[in-house]
């Protein structure tokens, strides 16, 4: 049984793609459900366009962290392990207004429904939240899921592909929303790559070092290649020439 759905939320379509060799239709869309309420609970928690949640009221000093959800205190801790895994380039807290967990919470909240389809009992999964994709078991049809990744200057042209079977891939560039991430060094437009993307175990994480890519660029050789990030792969194309420089274990296919 396999069965897809499109879920709005977060201001963009998330695709939640699942199959499952133990479950019927009905089994299969409960659990489905369960995810798409979770991806709703997310955008009351998380948004910064809501006054009444709780990232809007802990950007407003109305709440302290330790008051907050505990989901809303687990993005906050991988918040604070992502700005240190990165020296600074990803750092939330930078962010005008204040905190703002965007650059992680997709990527998390992908992370968090593909498990919870998983223990539902799900073989396959696949979740794409707007270039956050959190993969696992491969197509059902067998293989590994073949994943592009499109040009920033035409979104139908694929410039690079990577075969994943459990595992997260993300990407951010100029692509739909242009230029928006904002390097935390300087308060500016970042200006370090045109399109960055992350390969690896974790979809926050990877979610977050794409966002890091996109500020440091070439720079970001003074932390990629930490321990920590042994399983993750980097490939980014360059703002300038718009060459492309690849590192990691899956940086090849």
């Amino acid at each position: 049984m396999r069965l897809e759905r499109f879920v709005e939320t977060w201001g963009t379509v998330v695709v939640v793609d699942a199959a499952s060799q133990g479950l019927d239709s009905g089994q299969l869309a409960r659990a489905i459900d369960e995810v798409e309420e979770f991806f709703y609970q997310v955008d009351r928690d998380f948004s910064t366009y809501k006054s009444d949640s709780q990232v809007s009221r802990l950007r407003r000093g109305e709440m302290k962290i330790e008051d907050a959800t505990e989901y809303v205190q687990q993005v906050w801790a991988l918040c604070e392990y992502a700005r240190e895994l990165t020296l600074g380039a990803f750092d939330p807290w930078k962010a005008e207004g204040g905190f703002d967990p965007s650059g992680l919470v997709k990527g998390w909240a992908a992370e968090v429904g593909a498990q919870m389809l998983v223990e539902a009992g799900a073989d396959h999964v696949l979740i794409n939240a707007s270039g956050d994709l959190v993969l696992r078991g491969g197509k059902p049809e067998g293989g590994p899921w073949n994943i592009g990744i499109a040009s920033p200057d035409d979104v139908e042209e694929y410039v690079k592909f990577f075969d994943v079977v459990d595992g997260s891939v993300a990407t951010s560039g100029d692509y739909e929303k242009g230029a928006h991430i904002i390097d935390p060094h300087t308060g500016l437009i970042a200006i370090g790559a045109r399109s960055a993307s992350v390969i690896g175990p974790d979809g926050a994480i990877c979610d977050a070092l794409a966002t890091a890519l996109m500020v440091d660029g070439v720079d970001a050789q003074k932390w990629i290649g930490r321990p920590e990030l042994a399983e993750y792969s980097f490939w980014t194309i360059n703002r300038d020439d718009e060459t492309a420089w690849s590192y990691g274990p899956n940086s090849g296919y």
